[in-house]
């Protein structure tokens, strides 16, 4: 559970009954008014509140193992709370300790017969007094109790400073009743000998010895006959003791156990190693809430303390030794102040409390204690493994030389070892840093480190253009120690290195989300030798134009001095890639300029023998062929595209055409495939982990489920990305906020899709255009119509000036709605023939229900309920109902006939045939639409199609249809024919 707000509820009783959450009273009063039977508990404290009204906290604990105490269903009260219940029975049990080792309670009993507690009084023991609560750790004590019942000697091994003594001892206590001759603990801190281990476990025991004179065999005498768990505490400097005595009890005893806590194992026969591992970080989080609580009462963890109580949490790695040792800084300084101040964390932290060992008092301490039992071999390998950032491999530290050394660290808790990798916990590896400066080692192993990863890289290349699933394999694992080698490699004097690896893993910052970042070290890159004319530039700009494909709409600039460079040095590949990126640049601002120069990378990579630089130019083609609604045409150059991007791993581009695809097969209204090619984009994105991939075809999917009606569906689709979000900052995903604004529309959350349609468009692109559609729809629909015509308008002139005939449509259809019926059927039947030429069926489907509202506002309901039954009838055939208020709309007419359903084009040449028959005729210039006159005006003018084009922001192919379609109504030939009849009719 994520803990934002942990809120104090001041002195209150808490009340533990069944299996119930806890809950919280004003009263022990109010408190037992709600009992129903069976076990329960009662105490009065201070409690946590969690955001979601859970109580929290030591006081929630406490009460919780009163009730494991009354499993006999009897109701169990603490003194706190007893003393405040009058005018019940309650029988006192006396003072007993609870398994969470803190000071004894006196408990009492409510009504009922009195009977003894099997509290840990009940079993000999030692067990040491904690005067501060355990907190967390709950999965991890379950499983130490398993492998304890499971095998007679487990050993802690972690850290320092990482719980093993408190968790050791909470298992104990848990557990104390498998063992009735008695749970005994031994601190072996003091302890230095080998054959004083023995010696201070039989002073503990009360077994008298010899001295020096088989002290093991003595203690294994006194206990072979019972039953008695044993726990030795910190036995790391004494493990030769530890391991004699040990296996003489595991010999010649056996009822007893050993539990023992050491940051190295025993490494005996029959021994369990269980590795403490650093609190998650929500029990940090509450770690540090409860500590924080002896030193600042009145502290509460609010949304803005919250995220740097969890950053501190984090950057310490969850060690509980490195979070109360923060926490104790609350009575001086503010958890932000906390965080700051962990850039030097080994000066801060050190206020540890009184009364403990020396070793625990400061974070540094607890390390030194590990780090100087160290060998001088260990102590080198260990300084010298800091250089690595996130991980590492044994042939990285490297290889089998170092492998002896490496196993001792892992044993000794100074290393992790995962999954054939290693690493050291940030804490750990700062102080390593420390020791690696101080032998003046630093720049020389750092040298090392860049060159192995620069190897790496290089060595992984080829991958890139054969299989790029490999390529991601060899190198995501490695993120961090690259950029750790690039702050080094771009630092130097000679940078030549690190530019060399900041172009060979250029590709790596287009995954997870990682744009900006990627950008800012190619930049640094190309920096360091801004004249350079070289390959490596060439590449180092080749990669940037690369990275800013998922960082914002394209800036051309890095692609075209690439392309200089590269057509300068003849590099055909390179400059392939160069043109195809420079492309994509015009693709947001010149739909002609990137289909000839997409043009001419397909032809250069071709000669190349570039696969991905050919399969990017033909996506790039295909893309500008979908944005002007020529999907037929598109899907061909899409599917080529994509067999050659999915053989070579190329998941994001191959991705982007199945999602492509999905939106040509949406606008052709043919769902089934529409949905199948957007699930596939989303499985071939997925294993990128890749927040401008990944969630592009998230968008695609929702829309898919949104337009087939299943708006939660679609809404469950965006959820992640929507968390994501709200961390990843400004991260490029084009259609994001159309999806959401859409989704929101059809909830009728008209407030909520205003505001996403609005962040749709993005000037200065063809983008301008996205979602003043839908946002106009939405205006007029909370009946601000001057606002939505005002919107549709912009619309209108931007769609127009693009050539996007889909959004054109949708633009005219909403301006129909506002306009009188004479206007209205123009834009109407201009959008369906909008539609209808380029294969936009689904459009259809709105046009005919722009047509049937019309009909029946101009007393055509016949025709109108004609054209609604047909269109609802093959809505439900292909799958795509109406938004709840149109459906709405349209039924509150009442339209209903006897006619059979037409299909969707005998019902379009009905709407057709019924505009010619009652409207404007076919020919003559009555047949004009307002914007061919509009066309005609300024061609009599002495307009080019270009002019024409710019006063009506159109492009020249838009023009130039019109004029066709003029010509043909008027049996006109050309323009000077045109000129002169226009000259006549209109004056």
């Amino acid at each position: 559970m994520t803990e934002t707000n942990l809120l104090p509820t001041g002195t209150v009783t808490i009340l533990c009954a069944g299996d119930a959450t806890p809950a919280v009273f004003a009263t022990p009063g109010e408190a037992l008014e709600t009992l129903n039977g069976g076990p329960a508990a009662l105490h009065t404290g201070e409690a946590l509140v969690r955001d979601d009204g859970t109580p929290t906290g030591p006081a929630v604990r406490r009460c919780e193992q009163l009730r494991e105490l009354a499993g006999d269903g009897r109701t169990l009260v603490s003194a706190s709370a007893a003393a405040a219940l009058t005018g019940v029975t309650l029988h006192d049990l006396g003072v007993h300790r609870l398994p969470d080792l803190t000071a004894p309670e006196r408990i009492f009993q409510l009504g009922g017969t009195p009977a003894p507690l099997r509290s840990l009084d009940a079993i000999p023991n030692n067990l040491p007094v904690q005067l501060t609560g355990f907190v967390g750790r709950e999965t991890e004590a379950g499983e130490v109790r398993g492998r304890l019942a499971g095998g007679r000697l487990v050993t802690l091994a972690g850290p320092g400073g990482s719980g093993k003594t408190r968790l050791a001892a909470q298992v104990a206590a848990a557990a104390a009743g498998r063992w009735p001759d008695g749970v005994w603990w031994v601190e072996l801190d003091a302890v230095s000998g080998r054959a004083e281990v023995a010696e201070q476990v039989a002073a503990t025991l009360g077994v008298p010895v010899e001295p020096h004179a088989g002290a093991a065999r003595t203690v294994a005498t006194e206990l072979r006959d019972r039953r008695v768990l044993l726990c030795l505490d910190n036995c790391e400097h004494v493990l030769d003791g530890v391991a004699d005595l040990a296996v003489e009890l595991l010999r010649s005893c056996p009822e007893v156990a050993v539990l023992t806590t050491s940051r190295e194992p025993l490494d005996v026969p029959g021994e369990t190693v269980w590795r403490v591992p650093p609190l998650a970080v929500e029990e940090a989080v509450a770690l540090f809430v409860e500590r924080a609580g002896a030193v600042r009462p009145l502290f509460t963890l609010d949304t803005s303390s919250a995220v740097a109580v969890r950053s501190v949490c984090t950057r310490l790695d969850g060690i509980p030794l490195a979070v109360e040792l923060a926490a104790a800084w609350l009575g001086t300084l503010t958890p932000h102040q906390i965080d700051a101040g962990l850039d030097d964390r080994f000066a801060l932290l050190t206020r540890g409390p009184r009364g403990v060992p020396a070793r625990q008092q400061t974070l540094a301490a607890s390390i030194a204690w590990s780090h100087d039992q160290l060998d001088d071999e260990d102590r080198t390998v260990f300084r010298r493994l800091s250089v690595f950032a996130g991980g590492f491999t044994l042939d990285a530290a490297g290889g089998p030389a170092v492998l002896p050394a490496l196993g001792r660290l892992v044993d000794k808790s100074l290393v992790l070892a995962e999954n054939g990798r290693y690493r050291l916990l940030e804490t750990l590896r700062e102080y390593a840093a420390a020791r690696l400066a101080e032998a003046g080692e630093a720049d020389a192993v750092r040298d090392r480190h860049l060159d192995h990863f620069l190897a790496l890289a290089e060595a992984a290349e080829p991958d890139l253009d054969r299989d790029k699933d490999a390529w991601r394999a060899r190198v995501e694992p490695e993120r961090d120690n690259f950029r750790a080698a690039l702050e080094w490699g771009l630092a130097k004097e000679d940078p030549t290195r690190g530019r060399r690896l900041a172009a060979a893993v250029a590709w790596l910052w287009n995954l997870r989300g990682r744009g900006h970042e990627g950008l800012a070290y190619l930049k640094r890159a190309v920096a360091r030798c801004p004249d350079e004319r070289s390959p490596l530039q060439a590449r180092l700009l080749t990669g940037m134009g690369l990275v800013a494909d998922t960082t914002a709409p394209f800036d051309v600039e890095a692609a075209r001095l690439g392309l200089e460079i590269a057509t300068e040095l003849g590099e055909a590949g390179l400059r392939a890639r160069c043109l195809s990126l420079t492309a994509l640049g015009h693709l947001y601002t010149d739909f002609d300029a990137a289909w000839d120069l997409a043009l001419e990378a397909e032809k250069v990579a071709e000669a190349a023998e570039d696969g991905f630089a050919r399969d990017s130019a033909l996506l790039l083609r295909g893309i500008v062929l979908h944005a002007r609604d020529r999907h037929d045409e598109a899907d061909l150059l899409l599917a080529e595209a994509a067999e050659g991007l999915l053989r070579r791993g190329d998941r994001g581009l191959a991705s982007t055409v199945l999602s492509a695809r999905s939106a040509s097969a949406v606008a052709s209204a043919d769902l089934p495939r529409a949905r199948e090619l957007a699930e596939h984009a989303v499985e071939v994105a997925a294993p990128l982990g890749d927040f401008h991939r990944v969630n592009t075809t998230l968008c695609r999917l929702a829309i898919v489920h949104c337009l087939a009606g299943d708006v939660d569906a679609g809404f469950r689709v965006m959820e992640p990305f929507l968390r994501l979000l709200e961390t990843a900052g400004d991260v490029f995903v084009p259609g994001m906020a159309g999806v959401m604004g859409e989704l929101h529309r059809r909830r009728g959350e008209w407030d909520e899709a205003a505001r996403w349609f609005e962040r749709e468009a993005i000037p200065g692109t063809y983008l301008a255009s996205q979602g003043l559609a839908e946002r106009g729809a939405v205006l007029r629909a909370q009946g601000r119509t001057d606002e939505a015509a005002e919107v549709l308008a912009t619309a209108v002139d931007l769609t127009r000036r693009w050539g996007l005939r889909s959004a054109l449509a949708d633009a005219l259809d909403q301006q129909g709605y506002l306009a009188g019926p004479e206007q209205a059927a123009e834009l109407h039947h201009e959008a369906l023939t909008l539609r209808v030429d380029h294969g936009l069926r689904l459009g259809v489907l709105g046009s005919l229900d722009a047509l049937t509202a019309l009909f029946a506002r101009t007393g055509r309901e016949a025709d109108a309920a004609r054209v609604f039954v047909s269109a609802s009838r093959i809505r439900a055939e292909l799958g795509f109902p109406r938004r709840r208020e149109e459906q709405r709309e349209l039924d509150a007419l009442g339209l209903t006939t006897d006619e059979a359903p037409m299909s969707l084009d005998d019902v379009v040449a009905f709407v057709r045939r019924t505009r010619g028959a009652r409207g404007r005729p076919s020919s003559g210039w009555g047949s004009l639409t307002p914007t061919e006159r509009e066309v005609v005006k300024l061609a009599a003018e002495g307009c080019t199609n270009p002019e024409i084009g710019a006063r009506l922001f159109m492009s020249r192919g838009t023009v130039k249809t019109h004029l066709a379609h003029v010509y043909a109504k008027l049996g006109i030939a050309n323009r000077t024919e045109l000129a002169t009849a226009a000259a006549a009719h209109l004056g």
